[in-house]
């Protein structure tokens, strides 16, 4: 029989998308306060690799990582819970064309991959609780970010998998240090 263990902490990570760079400022701005400090943010970047979400949040999106604290993965679905409510009071106090003009989506980076909560349920994903799914999106192998079928085509860019990167040594960093 296997030893039941507790796991080590994870780094909480955000991926943020609007079309104004003030929402998703606004979006940092109240995870930092929730959350925790943010560790490590990544530069805006275009979000041009699917036009799946320009309906509900228009045209020329950016995105945005951010890493915050080390979290337990079982309160994972706390944050997407919360994430979403983000979502909902950001576009009841801000005056926005776009029926949802901005996407919070919670993960976290452990060793061996990236893990994505999403409300959605797909083959692939695996249901945690209060109707949160999470899907292992990138895995991590041979010193390289490895993509599945289903990844999104904006998380197998390079750019995203470098900041995946320097996620992963910063949870490795304290992992040594503990």
């Amino acid at each position: 029989m296997g030893q039941i263990n507790s796991h080590y902490p994870v780094l909480l990570v955000a991926a943020i998308t609007s079309r104004y760079a003030s929402a998703i400022d606004w979006a940092v701005s109240q995870a930092s306060k929730h959350w925790s400090a943010v560790r490590i943010k990544s530069d805006l970047f275009d979000f041009t690799e699917t036009g799946f979400y320009e309906k509900t949040m228009g045209q020329n999106l950016l995105k945005q990582l951010v890493a915050f604290q080390f979290i337990d993965p079982a309160i994972l679905p706390d944050h997407k819970i919360t994430s979403n409510q983000w979502e909902e009071l950001y576009a009841e106090t801000h005056q926005h064309p776009e029926a949802r003009p901005l996407n919070i989506d919670p993960g976290y980076i452990s060793e061996a991959k990236l893990v994505l909560a999403t409300t959605k349920d797909r083959d692939h994903r695996i249901y945690l609780r209060d109707g949160i799914y999470a899907e292992v999106t990138l895995h991590y192998q041979q010193n390289d970010w490895i993509e599945s079928r289903w990844t999104y085509p904006d998380y197998q860019r390079a750019d995203f998998k470098s900041f995946f990167t320097e996620c992963r040594n910063q949870l490795r960093k304290q992992k040594k240090a503990n």
